[in-house]
Parts: structure tokens; C-alpha cells; sequence
């Protein structure tokens, strides 16, 4: 699994699952399911507080912690679990505005084994920047990158569920590799 010292791809992972999970008539829920116990792993209670709070007070009383939201039984797990609900209701808007034909080149890329892990995440990438361009979106720059990319992820799997695992994993190192600290924010 691509996680480094803190679990860091774990975060997107679960975002990318829930945003995946919260789709209506989709055709890659076997698929979905058979992924889930590679997305969905446990971790020790004192997770929260061991990787995310350094202890220390902030200027406004409260810890710095990232994750903290008042409710010691919320977990990272959870909280990320909840956006990606979130998005994925968003997601439900922005999708109509994509054209098929941008789905359908992606997919191709996909279907092609020869191309490197690189070169699909460049071409998502590519797609994700020409969508910034194509579609208005009246969100943060940010947002609207994750929210695009993990509306394609769901497109093109929902065209062709045998995909899932790799248009996942791609979504989930673009989401790491691009928009990995405000993601961290979210939580």
C-alpha cells in the first residue's frame, strides 16, 4: 500500500472510497466492496492524538491538533468518510457538466496496459487542468481539482467497473500528490 510514515495516502484513500460509495445506480458496487478491506483499516485509538496533536495550546485556547472536533469518538476514518459524502453530492452537480466525449478519452487511457502508472496519473492530471479551464466552478481552486478528479474516477468506472482498482489508485496518488496539505485541512 502507498501510505508513508503517518498513513499519509490512508486519508485519501478513504475520501476517494466514500466519495466512490456515495454514488446512486452505479454499476461497480461488487467491484466497490471487494476494495473495501484494502481502503478500510483499523487504527488504534490513540491515532488522533499521537499523529496529530503536538500538545501544544493554540493563541485560542484550543490544541492544534488537526483532526479534533470536540467528539472524542470521532475518528480520522470517520471525519473523511463524511466529506466524501459531501463531495460526492457535489460531485452529483459538477458530473453533468463534463462532456462524454473528456470521459471517454480518459477511459481509453485506462484500458491501455502499456501506459506507466506515471503517464495515466500525467493524463489525469491533464484532464483534471483541462476541466479547470472548460467548466465553471464557483468553489476553491483546490476543491474544484478534487472534486473533478474523483468525478472522472467515478465515471470511468461506472463505464467500465473492471477499472476500479486501477482508476482508484490513480486518483488516490493524484489526490497525494497534488492535493495532499489541503486535504489535511479538511479534516
Amino acid at each position: 500500500m502507498d501510505q508513508g510514515p503517518h498513513g499519509d495516502v490512508q486519508v485519501e484513500r478513504i475520501l476517494v472510497y466514500s466519495f466512490l460509495q456515495n454514488c446512486h445506480n452505479c454499476a461497480f458496487r461488487e467491484e466497490l466492496d471487494s476494495l473495501k478491506s484494502q481502503v478500510i483499516v483499523p487504527r488504534p485509538k490513540s491515532f488522533l492524538h499521537d499523529e496529530f496533536d503536538d500538545g501544544e495550546l493554540q493563541t485560542d485556547g484550543n490544541r492544534s491538533g488537526r483532526f479534533q472536533n470536540g467528539d472524542p469518538s470521532s475518528s480520522v476514518e470517520d471525519i473523511f468518510q463524511v466529506i466524501g459524502a459531501q463531495l460526492a453530492q457535489i460531485g452529483d452537480q459538477v458530473a453533468h457538466e463534463i462532456h462524454p466525449a473528456v470521459v471517454n478519452d480518459l477511459l481509453q487511457q485506462f484500458v491501455n496496459e502499456n501506459m506507466s502508472r506515471e503517464e495515466i496519473m500525467r493524463r489525469l492530471s491533464d484532464t483534471v487542468e483541462e476541466l479547470m479551464r472548460t467548466v465553471p466552478l464557483e468553489m476553491e481552486r483546490e476543491k474544484a481539482m478534487l472534486v473533478l478528479a474523483m468525478v472522472l474516477a467515478r465515471t470511468v468506472t461506472n463505464k467500465m467497473p473492471s477499472l476500479l482498482q486501477r482508476v482508484f489508485n490513480t486518483t488516490v496518488n493524484y489526490i497525494s500528490q497534488n492535493l495532499h496539505n489541503y486535504v489535511m485541512n479538511m479534516g
